[in-house]
C-alpha cells in the first residue's frame, strides 16, 4: 500500500527534490501519463499519442534536463524562465531545475492570445522582475522572443527545449534545504501587474500536506485527471507536485483539448477511472454548454469522488446544474468540493468538507451591502444573495476576518461580519520576489492580507469579492460578482463574459461619486466589429441589463456597454480583468479594442521582424544565442 493511504502517516521530505528521488526508489509503477494530439484513446476518431512515465523514469529524465540546465552555466539560485506548451517538457524541465537548485519561473505560452504585443509585454515584465538568466521554450516560440531578450539585461540566453531533450549531461548534486526557494509563481495579474510569489520547499511541503492528507484524504486507489495549465498554481502544485510526493497517478490532458472538446475530460475520467479532478467555475459551465447528449455514450463518471472547484468566484447555480445534468452518467453531487486558495499561500487555503457536497447560505442583500452584516434568509427570498461555503481552515493554519486597513494589533471580527480575509501559517509565502514594498503592504504582522472580502459562519469561509473591486455608492458596498450574475441572466448576454466596475466619469463632469458600469459581450455580435452598430443593435439587451440590476439590487447603472466576442480582457488563466477593463473605459479605449480572436497579422509580422533584428544585434554585440 502506498503512503497515500488514509491510515498512513503523510510522507515527509525536507525538499521536493528529495521527494522525486524517494518516489523513484520506492515505486516503479506508472506515475504520470501525458495525452497529446486531438482526442482521448478509445473515444476520439483521431488517434492520440500517450507518453507514460514511471516514477523511476521521471527521476532519470528530469536528471538529464537538470544536467542540461547546469551545462548552460546555470547554478543554484539562478532563475530559469519556462515557456513550454507541452506538459511533458514542462514537468521534466521543472523537476530538473528544482533538483539542480535552479529556480524555475513558469510563464504561459502564446497560445490563443491574439494580442501578441500584450503577451510580449507581460513576458518582458516577468523575465525582468525575476532576473532570469535563461529562458527555455520551443524553437517556434523562440523566434518571437528576441525583443524579450533585448529588453532584459539579466537574460543571457534563450534555449530551445528540443536541444535539452537530447542532452546527456549528468546532473551534479547540490545541497538543498527547506528554506531554499523552490520556484517563483507569478500571479495571474487580474488586479495588478503580475507579482513574483517566492515559495520555499517548506511552503510547498506544508501546503501539499494540507491538500492531499488533510483535505482530500487520499487512498491508494486514487487517480487524478487534469487538463489544467501547469504554469499556474492549481495545475502545477495540485496535479504535479502534490501527486508525486504522495505517489498518486495522474493523467494530463492538453488545456486546449479540453477547451475545444470538454467531453475529453469526461472520456479520460471514464477510461482511467479517475477519482480526483479540479476546475474553475467556468469549466463546469462550459461542460453544460458544450457537451451534447450524443457525446455521453460510453461515459461513466461514477468513479469521480472529488470534483473540486476554485480559482475564481463559485456559483452555486452552476455546480447544481452540473450535478443534475450529469447524474445520469454516474456523477454524484456529494463529490463537489468548493475550495479557496491563492498563490501567496502556495495554493490551498480552505477546502469544503469531503464527501458532503456543496454547502450554501442565502444572505439578506440589503444588510450585506449597506452594513456588511450577515443576516440569513431562506433560499427563495427575493432579497437573498446565495454564497458558497469554501470550508474550514487547515491544521496549523489560521483564517480570520479583519476590518480593512486595521493594524497588527487589531482584533479579528466575530462571525457574521464581513471584512478582509487574512491568513497565516507555514504555507504562506515569506515575500514577493525582490519587492520589499509590496511585501510590506501585504502583511500585517504575521497575517497576510488576501485582498478578498468575506465572513465566517460556523467556522466556514464565505467569499464576497475583492476589496479593491467593491463599488461604493451612497455609502453602500456592492460586489461586482453580484451585478455580473444578474446581468448574465439576461437573454443575449454571454454568460461568464460580463464585468462590472466602478469608474471615474470619463468626461470629468461627475467627480463626486463613482460611476457604476457594466460591460458585456453580446451574443450574435456582427462578424465585422463596429462599436456603434453593435451598441445600436444590442440596445434592447443593454436596457434589459439595466432593468435586471435595478430590480435585483436597487442599483441604477450609469453605463452599460455591449461588446463583440473576445473584447473583454482576461488573464492567461481566463480570469476577467476588472482593473484592466476599468482602465480601458476611463481612457476611452474599451469600444475601440480589437477582439483577441482577431489576430493582428501585420502586428505579428512586425513583432517577428523586430525579434529577428534583436537576435541579430545580440549576436553581433556578443550576446549568447543558443540553438
Amino acid at each position: 500500500m502506498s503512503p497515500a493511504s488514509t491510515n498512513a502517516d503523510p510522507p515527509s521530505f525536507p525538499t521536493f527534490a528529495h521527494a522525486i528521488e524517494s518516489a523513484a526508489k520506492a515505486d516503479p509503477t506508472i506515475g504520470f501519463r501525458f495525452i497529446s494530439d486531438e482526442g482521448v484513446p478509445g473515444f476520439a476518431a483521431k488517434a492520440t499519442s500517450e507518453a507514460s512515465f514511471s516514477y523511476t523514469a521521471l527521476e532519470r529524465s528530469s536528471a538529464r534536463y537538470g544536467g542540461a540546465l547546469q551545462a548552460l552555466g546555470l547554478e543554484k539560485g539562478d532563475r530559469v524562465a519556462l515557456i513550454l506548451p507541452a506538459n511533458e517538457d514542462f514537468v521534466l524541465c521543472f523537476f530538473g531545475a528544482v533538483r539542480a537548485g535552479i529556480i524555475p519561473v513558469p510563464i504561459y505560452p502564446p497560445l490563443g492570445i491574439g494580442q501578441l504585443q500584450t503577451y510580449l509585454d507581460n513576458t518582458r515584465h516577468i523575465v525582468a522582475k525575476s532576473g532570469a538568466k535563461a529562458l527555455v521554450t520551443t524553437a517556434q516560440i523562440k523566434r518571437l522572443l528576441g525583443t524579450v531578450q533585448a529588453a532584459s539585461p539579466s537574460l543571457e540566453q534563450i534555449v530551445a527545449v528540443e536541444a535539452i531533450r537530447e542532452s546527456l549531461e549528468p546532473l551534479k548534486g547540490v545541497k538543498l534545504g527547506p528554506d531554499d526557494v523552490a520556484f517563483l509563481q507569478f500571479t495571474s495579474g487580474s488586479t495588478s501587474r503580475p507579482k513574483g510569489v517566492t515559495l520555499t520547499h517548506e511552503n510547498l511541503m506544508a501546503n501539499v500536506r494540507c491538500i492531499m492528507h488533510d483535505g482530500l484524504r487520499l487512498t491508494d486507489r486514487d487517480t487524478g485527471i487534469s487538463w489544467l495549465p501547469l504554469y499556474h498554481d492549481m495545475g502545477l502544485i495540485g496535479f504535479v507536485l502534490s501527486p508525486l510526493i504522495y505517489r498518486i497517478p495522474i493523467v494530463f490532458l492538453p488545456p486546449l483539448l479540453f477547451l475545444k472538446r470538454p467531453v475529453s475530460w469526461f472520456q479520460a475520467i471514464t477510461r482511467h477511472k479517475g477519482t480526483i479532478a479540479y476546475a474553475p467555475n467556468f469549466a463546469y459551465a462550459l461542460c453544460l454548454k458544450r457537451i451534447r447528449e450524443s457525446d455521453l455514450s460510453g461515459i461513466d463518471l461514477s468513479s469521480w469522488r472529488v470534483a473540486g472547484c476554485g480559482a475564481e468566484p463559485i456559483r452555486a447555480e452552476t455546480l447544481e446544474a452540473f450535478a443534475t445534468r450529469f447524474a445520469e452518467i454516474g456523477f454524484h453531487a456529494n463529490a463537489l468540493l468548493p475550495s479557496y486558495g491563492m498563490a501567496e499561500s502556495s495554493l490551498a487555503i480552505a477546502f469544503s468538507e469531503l464527501g458532503e457536497g456543496m454547502k450554501t447560505l442565502s444572505i439578506n442583500s440589503e444588510t450585506l451591502w449597506a452594513e456588511s452584516l450577515v443576516n440569513k434568509v431562506n433560499d427563495d427570498n427575493e432579497q437573498g444573495v446565495r454564497l458558497v461555503s469554501c470550508g474550514k481552515k487547515f491544521p496549523r493554519h489560521e483564517i480570520a476576518i479583519f476590518e480593512q486597513g486595521s493594524d497588527e494589533h487589531a482584533i479579528p471580527l466575530p462571525e457574521g461580519r464581513v471584512g478582509e480575509i487574512r491568513i497565516k501559517g507555514p504555507s504562506v509565502m515569506k515575500s514577493y520576489w525582490e519587492d520589499a514594498e509590496r511585501t510590506r503592504t501585504t502583511f500585517v504582522g504575521e497575517w497576510l492580507k488576501t485582498g478578498d472580502l468575506g465572513f465566517l459562519d460556523e467556522g466556514r469561509l464565505y467569499i464576497c469579492g475583492r476589496s479593491k473591486e467593491v463599488i461604493i455608492v451612497n455609502g453602500r458596498n456592492y460586489y461586482p460578482q453580484d451585478i455580473e450574475w444578474l446581468a448574465s441572466q439576461v437573454e443575449g448576454v454571454r454568460r461568464g463574459n460580463v464585468i462590472a466596475f466602478g469608474a471615474r466619469d470619463p468626461s470629468g463632469i461627475e467627480r463626486d461619486r463613482e460611476r457604476v458600469v457594466v460591460a458585456f459581450e453580446a451574443h450574435d455580435a456582427p462578424k465585422e466589429f463596429d462599436a456603434k452598430a453593435l451598441a445600436l443593435a444590442r440596445a434592447p439587451v443593454a436596457a434589459a441589463v439595466r432593468k435586471a440590476v435595478q430590480e435585483g439590487m436597487g442599483l441604477a447603472l450609469d453605463d452599460v456597454i455591449p461588446l463583440a466576442h473576445g473584447i473583454l480582457p482576461k488573464t492567461s488563466s481566463g480570469k476577467l480583468q476588472r482593473a484592466k477593463t476599468r482602465e480601458l473605459y476611463e481612457k476611452g479605449e474599451l469600444l475601440s479594442r480589437k477582439s483577441a480572436r482577431d489576430t493582428d497579422k501585420i502586428g505579428m509580422f512586425k513583432e517577428a521582424a523586430k525579434s529577428q533584428l534583436s537576435y541579430f544585434k545580440l549576436a553581433v554585440l556578443g550576446g549568447r544565442i543558443r540553438k
